[in-house]
């Protein structure tokens, strides 16, 4: 069992932006979700735990190692994805593959190009091996940076932000690949896109100004909601008006019409019901809250 502990991580930048602000996480072995808007601060806790920048304060222990000292322990057992992995040279599948697992230490060439053919499969690559990754589509480089990212066996994967731009149908192919990876490792999906956490994740943190607002399990944040949310559909000129009544959670636009959703322990009024709750409404009712 792989364990990842992340205790008290403080950094700030030079312009005085606060990035991670005390965040403390516990993760082990399966899919975590680091969900939260863009610009929360989880791109910059990746490349922390990534060990491309160091924080002020705080530890990071990769199965009882700092990886803060020792950022090269991680490096050996880590795939990253990042959010910017898009600049490609003009070079096929299978030779850039090659080329970045011998920069992550693949020495044997018969091992290296044995891995490199099954993960060409793993991804559903292998009738486009030949072909220059940078004529490829935004599905297909995502899976490509999958496999570049598995290339020596790691034992922690980062992915940032991995389906932001893609159609549904390459975001369910992505999704279920990482579903099929993520069970005898740690893997931490960082998004804004509450459907992906929903899907894939059975532990997930909830992060906004550079702070760990909740972390835990789906369903427990759930029904924690469950019981408490309330749902009326009003005229869109009504919005600000019930906002200001009534802890107003979600609004939802269809067609000159809103559905909003408002949190509260008690039936607002007769004209309200009671729904049950998803993630969607446990994500927006926790950054309600720290407004």
């Amino acid at each position: 069992m792989n364990r990842l502990k992340i205790k008290n991580l403080q950094k700030t930048y030079k312009n005085g932006v606060t990035a991670t602000n005390n965040i403390s996480l516990d993760i082990t072995n399966g899919m975590f979700g680091l969900l939260g808007p863009n610009g929360a601060g989880k791109s910059s806790l990746m490349k922390t735990i990534a060990g491309l920048q160091s924080p002020d304060s705080g530890s990071i222990l990769f199965n009882n190692v700092d990886i803060i000292k020792d950022p090269s322990f991680i490096k050996r057992q880590l795939g990253f994805l990042p959010q910017d992995f898009g600049v490609y040279p003009k070079i096929n599948a299978t030779d850039l593959l090659n080329h970045i697992a011998i920069l992550k230490g693949l020495t044997n060439k018969n091992e290296r190009k044995e891995q490199v053919n099954i993960l060409l499969e793993k991804v559903n690559l292998t009738s486009h091996r030949n072909k220059e990754v940078h004529t490829f589509s935004g599905g297909m480089r995502q899976r490509f940076g999958i496999a570049q990212a598995l290339l020596g066996n790691p034992q922690l994967i980062i992915v940032d932000e991995p389906t932001a731009g893609l159609d549904p149908e390459e975001r369910n192919r992505f999704n279920n690949l990482l579903n099929e990876i993520g069970e005898d490792i740690i893997i931490i999906l960082s998004t804004h896109l509450v459907e992906d956490v929903k899907n894939l994740c059975t532990q997930m943190a909830i992060i906004e100004k550079g702070t760990v607002l909740a972390q835990g399990k789906p369903n427990d944040f759930i029904e924690v909601l469950n019981g408490q949310l309330w749902q009326k559909t009003i005229d869109k000129k009504e919005i600000l008006e019930y906002e200001q009544k009534h802890n107003v959670i979600l609004t939802q636009l269809n067609m000159g019409k809103s559905t909003i959703h408002v949190r509260a322990k008690n039936k607002p009024d007769d004209s309200f019901e009671l729904i049950r709750p998803n993630l969607e409404d446990v994500y927006f009712s926790i950054l309600n809250q720290n407004k």
